[in-house]
């Protein structure tokens, strides 16, 4: 018997595994389709004050080793939220981690307010990283001084545990991460999306209709690993690790570079039971290593 349990920070988790913001709607959506016993939290599609349309089509587009995708932020809104998806959402199980944005800085602190006063939410996470947003360009992480100003401002907002989502499109993510820390963040969620584009020879156009979009998949998992192990080093705060992971032994490579619980996106894509697949993966994976616990091997990495 292997104990997937874990926690990240004062949220404990039945298992290790989230399902990312973006890729797993509002969690509902896949019900029927995931053993909810096995999935630690759903981060739900990144919520704003006011509903909001994301870019046109075509909006994502596959690639070697993964995906891009510019949808631009779509989602139903704060208030729609509440009371048409989060009900139902508490009766499934997971932990809700409800991802939010802003335009701007007061819009951070409003969207954060309000959920703040939502009985099921269970985490409020800070989206900071989206590469796609035309308001942030680049987005807010790419600045320590923006990062710490919002997570300041959000701080007091909420006293619900506040997760930040750092963008991996910067020279030094540490700097970011400490920035979020010293400003009241509880944890930290890497990476998001690296910065990319495809381009229809043929039409001699760029494919998605932004021009350039977000890069997922197995495809960034080397760096997504590095950038998390650095910052695993850099800060005291936990860290929900992710980027191209789609097995067991993608996940625990997360967890021993320091994460204490890890995402899973662009797998869900493809395959809707990922989550529940890849927590029962990592006990095999934790079996196989002769250990019994999740927490045996966070930031347990030999030869550094």
């Amino acid at each position: 018997m292997v104990d997937l349990s874990t926690h990240v920070g004062t949220l404990s988790l039945r298992t290790p595994v989230v399902a990312a913001a973006g890729t797993y709607g509002y969690g509902i959506e896949y019900d029927g389709l995931v053993d909810w016993d096995r999935v630690g939290g759903v981060s739900v599609k990144g919520l704003s004050v006011a509903p909001s349309k994301g870019h046109p089509a075509p909006r994502m587009v596959e690639t070697a080793g993964g995906m891009l995708n510019a949808i631009g932020l779509q989602n139903v809104g704060v208030d729609a939220f509440a009371v048409e998806k989060l009900p139902r959402l508490r009766q499934l199980g997971p932990r809700v981690i409800a991802n939010c944005w802003g335009t701007t800085p007061a819009e951070y602190e409003e969207v954060v307010r309000r959920l703040d006063a939502l009985e099921g939410v269970d985490a409020i996470e800070l989206n900071l990283a989206c590469p796609n947003s035309p308001e942030w360009n680049p987005p807010p992480s790419s600045d320590p001084k923006v990062t710490g100003e919002l997570v300041r401002a959000t701080r007091r907002a909420t006293s619900k545990p506040l997760w930040v989502k750092l963008t991996p499109n910067v020279t030094d993510i540490t700097v970011v991460a400490r920035a979020a820390e010293d400003e009241g963040a509880d944890a930290l969620n890497l990476i998001n999306t690296l910065k990319g584009m495809a381009i229809d020879v043929d039409a001699r156009a760029p494919i998605l209709s932004n021009t350039t979009g977000g890069l997922s998949g197995p495809a960034i998992k080397p760096v997504a690993l590095c950038l998390v192990f650095e910052t695993a080093q850099a800060v005291s705060i936990p860290i929900v690790g992710g980027g191209g992971i789609v097995s067991g032994d993608d996940a625990v490579e997360f967890l021993l570079a320091g994460a204490s619980a890890v995402h899973v996106g662009t797998a869900s894509l493809f395959d809707p039971a990922a989550p529940a697949r890849i927590a029962d993966e990592i006990a095999g994976t934790l079996t196989r290593m002769g250990e019994s616990s999740v927490q045996s091997v966070i930031g347990a990495l030999r030869g550094i």
